[in-house]
């Protein structure tokens, strides 16, 4: 039991990075934007944040879902800053639990960004299936070794995010998988049923 509580604290101790940097990050961006439009979408983030914040904890599974429909390129969207590039074609919608599906980026951009210096995050919507391809411009990754096993990392992180994210995308109905990048880099696929909607 007490190696269980041990692995669960490291888990949730990972997944609260994103949504407490997100909080900071929004607090001190606060008194430099005048604009009221602006502020609005400041302080939708941060209830976003929060909330991610509030599930994570008092969730007692790492994939637990909550279901409902859900823009995957207007969560990527959320992720665009001067270092990460998103592309989308309109909405690409899927039946998901946005906390998680957010959590599942997050991991993948911090991924990302941990072993490049520029992300390419690319929403397509096909055949039934949304697509979230984040490609970075780092040196890839080595044959042999499978970068969703718990605990792997290669650039001294926790080992826990592809890894969970893996977990978020298969509850999903989904895969989280290793696809070939053009060049050099890594290019990981969230794939996810489509909810013609």
């Amino acid at each position: 039991m007490i190696r269980a509580d041990a692995e669960r604290l490291r888990v949730v101790a990972h997944e609260l990075r994103s949504p407490v940097a997100a909080l900071t990050a929004l607090a001190e961006a606060v008194p430099a934007a005048e604009d009221p439009e602006v502020l609005r979408r400041m302080l939708a983030l941060a209830i976003a944040a929060a909330r991610d914040v509030e599930r994570i904890v008092s969730d007692p599974e790492h994939f637990s879902l909550r279901r409902e429909p859900i823009d995957l390129a207007a969560l990527a969207v959320s992720f665009a800053t001067p270092v990460v590039t998103v592309e989308t074609n309109g909405e690409a919608r899927a039946l998901g639990d946005e906390t998680r599906l957010r959590q599942a980026l997050s991991n993948l951009v911090a991924n990302a960004l941990r072993h490049g210096t520029h992300v390419v995050v690319e929403v397509t919507e096909a055949g039934g299936l949304v697509a979230v391809d984040v490609t970075d411009d780092g040196p890839g990754i080595a044959p042999g070794i499978d970068p969703f096993a718990r605990g792997t990392s290669a650039a001294g992180s926790s080992g826990y995010g592809l890894w969970l994210a893996r977990g978020i995308a298969e509850a999903h109905g989904g895969r989280l998988e290793l696809v070939d990048a053009p060049g050099r880099g890594a290019r990981l696929r969230l794939s996810l049923p489509s909810s013609g909607a």
